[in-house]
């Protein structure tokens, strides 16, 4: 399948109501509106095509580019790339689901999250933080220096109140995350999610949300789901 034809099948499955919701969200024309689990079925076509992967995610449509990152190579992508890649993702659900998901099947994952966390500009932060949760949700607990995810625990701890909104939701997700998936540090992570308490993100237009990582690492404990890892990231 070529870009026009992928286009084409993307523009069919769009409906108005999911149009709408990424919209609330953040997302920009060009768009379709298309269901996640509706590219199910052009995914299982093309499965991975790292060319045709490029050419819908500079289309600009949140559709193609989001269905560009289900088709990418995370492997065959460099640093540069996955730079420019970010430099598009002009919202939250482009930088944390399909930049960073792509990302965390690399591997120069940890490498890159690493600098966007040091970036200072809020989609890169947030893209780098939610990379982590990403590769702490579905890599082996081995594949981590547990002094450094120490580390980036007492950065939230210090930084997460004075971050950029979108910064702060992806940081409050990563202290969820590495008490939920990272059994080394799940009990500093417990007292890291309590010392920050209850985490305001501000929200355009739209009311405040209010993050408790501690409460959500507790309902997880609750179902026995601690050590919890995923088969896939990617749909």
């Amino acid at each position: 399948m070529n870009l026009e034809m992928v286009m084409q099948e993307l523009e069919d499955l769009g409906k108005e109501r999911s149009k709408k919701m990424y919209m609330s969200n953040g997302a920009h024309e060009p768009l379709f509106g298309v269901a996640t689990g509706a590219m199910k079925p052009i995914v299982k076509k093309i499965k991975i095509n790292q060319p045709l992967a490029e050419e819908l995610y500079a289309t600009g449509n949140y559709d193609a580019m989001y269905f560009a990152g289900i088709i990418a190579d995370p492997k065959a992508m460099t640093e540069s790339d996955y730079d420019r890649w970010m430099d598009a993702a002009y919202f939250y659900m482009l930088s944390d689901y399909v930049v960073a998901v792509t990302l965390s099947e690399s591997d120069i994952a940890q490498e890159v999250a690493d600098k966007w966390i040091a970036s200072g500009e809020e989609l890169r932060m947030s893209a780098g933080w939610s990379c982590y949760c990403w590769l702490l949700g579905n890599r082996k607990d081995v594949e981590f220096s547990e002094s450094k995810i120490s580390d980036m625990l007492d950065m939230v701890k210090n930084t997460i109140h004075d971050s950029p909104e979108r910064a702060k939701s992806a940081m409050n997700n990563f202290v969820y995350t590495v008490g939920t998936s990272y059994l080394p540090l799940h009990e500093k992570a417990v007292e890291t999610a309590k010392v920050i308490g209850i985490v305001e993100v501000k929200r355009d237009q739209k009311k405040s949300s209010f993050l408790n990582a501690n409460e959500n690492i507790q309902k997880e404990v609750d179902k026995g789901r601690i050590g919890f890892k995923r088969k896939h990231v990617r749909c």
